[in-house]
């Protein structure tokens, strides 16, 4: 039985991810879910066993070190061992770096503790067991980590870290047989950015990017899946990113109006 650990399982991406697992592979995943809503979490689990996949809800602020060790360390001692882990878990932001009080300026420091280290703590924890089993390791990143977007100042900083962590990480693990796949999903019709947050650190309650063509997130799921099976390095799924990042070497300014005209007018900076 494969052994899937999916951090931020109790919606959105990693919510579908378990769900598109489950159907896939029944009684063949082990489906190890992780976030801090409890009730969200037993809700994806409970759809999950109803396809037949076995699972276990940990809840888990990855935030905090400790818990990402212990998520791991139940993890092995429930299903004796770890084939996959997906590093989904994250919190969005949208405000102009400008707009930001010295006094909050905090809440930069904290979405990197969520966005990189929670990673980092989870990817240090497993990463003996995914050896012992030549697993893989999937980051689910932004194209705000391979394009810096105006008013995501915090977001763009936290996944550019995350993106260049797994891509060395990457590296250091070819010879063990561990696959690193980092994706960088577009905009993706999820709350992640209602419920990420605003220049004073507080929860925004709309979105500052155009979504009139976002990805569903049943495609940006069976991209991130084809993409972890098939052990892709990379999974930019929109052609505009795909475009973006090369333009970028040769045109940076083009890229910087491609990115400014990702917002809404009424956030754009002026």
């Amino acid at each position: 039985m494969q052994i899937v650990i999916i951090t931020g399982a109790s919606d959105g991406i990693g919510a579908e991810m378990a769900r598109q697992l489950a159907q896939r592979h029944g009684a063949g995943v082990g489906l190890v879910l992780a976030a801090r809503s409890q009730g969200g979490l037993e809700s994806t689990a409970k759809q999950c066993s109803g396809l037949g996949a076995h699972c276990l809800v940990v809840p888990t602020d990855v935030a905090q070190e400790p818990q990402c060790r212990t998520l791991i360390a139940q993890a092995v001692e429930h299903f004796g061992h770890i084939d996959t882990l997906v590093n989904n878990a994250g919190v969005s932001a949208q405000a102009l770096f400008a707009d930001v009080q010295a006094e909050d300026l905090h809440w930069y420091q904290n979405l990197m503790q969520v966005n990189l280290w929670g990673s980092v703590w989870c990817t240090h924890a497993a990463l003996p067991h995914l050896k012992a089993r030549k697993g893989r390791i999937v980051a689910v990143s932004s194209l705000a980590g391979l394009i810096g977007v105006p008013g995501r100042t915090a977001y763009s900083a936290t996944k550019f870290a995350m993106t260049g962590f797994f891509e060395a990480l990457r590296a250091e693990l070819i010879s063990a047989g561990v696959s690193v796949t980092t994706a960088f999903p577009g905009v993706v019709l999820t709350q992640i950015r209602y419920h990420g947050l605003n220049a004073k650190g507080e929860r925004a309650g709309s979105s500052g990017l155009r979504e009139d063509k976002a990805m569903t997130v049943a495609h940006c799921v069976r991209l991130i899946i084809a993409g972890m099976q098939a052990r892709e390095r990379e999974v930019v799924m929109t052609s505009a990113g795909k475009l973006g990042r090369f333009i970028k070497l040769i045109a940076p300014g083009v890229v910087e109006r491609m990115a400014r005209n990702a917002l809404k007018d009424e956030v754009k900076p002026r």
